[in-house]
């Protein structure tokens, strides 16, 4: 028989991995691809899980990140959201014809996924499955091995590229299956069971709605920032307050030249960005949250700041739990989303 390539999508999940190995005992060979994002939940302390079950299985590997176009996605998806800011029909939709595209180029006859029948309640229900291979062009072209029994015959079976009877018929939410499966197959590490979004969390999905509402043109470093820090939202000012040293750190690295910077001097102190909007109230919100996370037990605190570095000075009493509980991003009741 020929060498017949697949393309296979890989999270750094479970799933994804199994799909993998199912494809690879079918004599497939298989080239892993990853879609990149700051969303991602399954990539911990730097490392990418998907990366090393590729190495540990002996496949090529590429990382691709899904673009600045994928924030319009976020925004304005065609097919809604599911819980959170979570567009899961217009995600998959994205990340497949981006797919499509590499498949070309590497020669691979189809694409595999990790996906399973009822897993996820927006995206993995059978009309929404036909729904994105309608909308991506790849109707029989997508193998869910993980599934298969349960779907339409797929092109790659129908040509006898992949024996149906050793394709899998797993269903709904339950992993014990896959964990039994991985356990037969020595798939003993991955990051977590089917991937992870932090755009299903109520927290995050709060940040990211605040931030599309106060700005139209949102970059890369504007969603990466969301991930570090407390987030304060005061009328058109918004103010982040690093939690540790590391978190001081990057907020300096990834200030931009408006942001004024906060910092309560010869004390062990956050660093504190104000972004948007700088008048007097906005600064003394900022002074009065840096002096609240600051190592100071004054009544009145000296809180230096400026654009560039901190050269101006306010005095300011910490703002109060309460007072603060109201402006952070996170404890916000349900969103509006656009």
């Amino acid at each position: 028989m020929e060498n017949i390539k697949a393309l296979v999508l890989m999270s750094g999940g479970l799933d994804s991995s199994l799909a993998v190995k199912l494809m690879l005992e079918q004599g497939i060979s298989v080239i892993g691809v990853k879609f990149s994002s700051p969303f991602c939940t399954c990539d911990q302390q730097g490392r990418c899980f998907a990366k090393d079950t590729a190495i540990k299985l002996g496949i090529p590997f590429k990382i691709v990140s899904k673009g600045v176009d994928y924030l319009k996605i976020i925004r304005q998806p065609k097919h809604g959201y599911g819980s959170g800011m979570n567009p899961c029909i217009d995600c998959r939709i994205f990340m497949l014809k981006k797919a499509k595209e590499i498949a070309k180029e590497v020669g691979a006859k189809f694409i595999v996924t990790g996906e399973v029948l009822g897993q996820r309640p927006m995206s993995q229900h059978l009309s929404a499955l036909k729904k994105i291979e309608k909308e991506t062009n790849l109707e029989g072209k997508i193998l869910r091995p993980l599934s298969a029994k349960h779907l339409p015959i797929t092109e790659p079976e129908i040509k006898n590229w992949v024996d149906r009877e050793k394709l899998l018929a797993i269903t709904g939410r339950s992993r014990k299956v896959q964990f039994e499966l991985a356990k037969n197959l020595g798939i003993d590490e991955y990051a977590c069971p089917a991937g992870g979004c932090l755009l299903t969390v109520k927290q995050f999905a709060n940040k990211i709605c605040d931030l599309f509402k106060h700005k139209k043109q949102v970059t890369w470093n504007d969603v990466l920032l969301l991930k570090i820090g407390r987030h304060y939202r005061f009328d058109r000012s918004k103010i982040i307050v690093g939690r540790d040293e590391l978190e001081n750190k990057i907020l300096l690295n990834r200030k931009q030249k408006a942001d004024y910077v906060f910092e309560v001097l010869n004390h062990g102190s956050p660093i504190t960005l104000l972004q948007g909007i700088k008048n007097n109230q906005s600064i003394k919100i900022a002074a009065g949250l840096t002096a609240k996370y600051a190592d100071c037990r004054d009544q009145k605190v000296m809180v230096k700041y400026g654009a560039t570095k901190p050269v101006k000075s306010i005095v300011v009493e910490a703002l109060s739990q309460k007072e603060a509980d109201k402006l952070n991003l996170t404890l916000k009741g349900d969103y509006k989303r656009e």
